[in-house]
């Protein structure tokens, strides 16, 4: 482990996905930030360094391996699929329901709680903004990648130019879009004290934060498929046939 922390927090989560349970445990954002140093994050962060470290390789040592989470060993084609089957679909069937949820518990206890007014507001933001960021990963970006696997599967020595040039560009966008969303999340999380229910909570209510939280993990999850794993696979075989 002491080798592991001396890279990224996302390299971390890619060479092994268990580690992102500790680090969501600490608020420690392993998708849209996953370029800091595990070191520099608990610095800014004023956490114990070394404890983080133990609880990481406790982790590790107990949690049994689950293939399923294996992300790191998926081909490009493999995870954009995966990507769009699992988290793309998990999105669009759940943004409905939890909008709902969250109008219901507003009208109901907006007058003591005036931050779910917030809450609405920041998560009908981030549905309205996935939904087009999908649009453009699923009809732009992720073509792209798989002519870029299958050429790579074929044996081709070159591929032609994207009209959009290299990937560089859409997986720019991708990204900045990544940090806003999460960055959204964020905002939730602390209006909500971690998805904490006050006393005089509903059933509607606590289903509505249980799902807000299902919701950022999944989300998370996502980003980091995206930029720690899949993005950097891709940009691999690009080098290769575009040299």
């Amino acid at each position: 482990m002491e080798a592991e922390t001396e890279i990224t927090i996302g390299k971390m989560v890619a060479n092994n996905f268990r580690t992102a349970e500790v680090f969501r445990k600490y608020g420690i954002d392993f998708c849209c930030k996953g370029n800091r140093l595990l070191s520099t994050v608990c610095n800014d962060k004023n956490l114990d360094y070394n404890s983080i470290v133990q609880e990481l390789e406790h982790h590790i040592a107990n949690k049994p391996v689950k293939s399923e989470n294996d992300y790191k060993s998926m081909t490009p084609e493999e995870l954009v699929n995966h990507i769009e089957t699992v988290h793309h679909t998990y999105v669009r069937e759940s943004i409905p329901t939890l909008m709902a949820y969250l109008a219901k518990i507003n009208k109901v206890h907006g007058e003591n709680h005036p931050e779910l007014a917030e809450v609405y507001s920041l998560f009908e933001g981030c549905g309205n903004e996935l939904a087009h960021h999908m649009m453009k990963e699923e009809n732009i970006l992720f073509p792209a990648i798989r002519k870029l696997a299958l050429a790579e599967q074929n044996g081709q020595e070159k591929v032609a130019p994207f009209f959009f040039g290299n990937l560089e560009n859409p997986i720019s966008m991708m990204e900045q879009e990544h940090s806003a969303e999460g960055e959204r999340f964020f905002k939730i999380a602390d209006l909500t004290n971690n998805f904490t229910p006050p006393d005089d909570a509903c059933t509607t209510y606590r289903v509505a934060f249980l799902k807000l939280e299902e919701f950022q993990n999944d989300l998370f999850t996502h980003i980091h498929l995206e930029n720690n794993i899949l993005f950097p696979k891709a940009f691999a075989i690009e080098q290769q046939l575009m040299s």
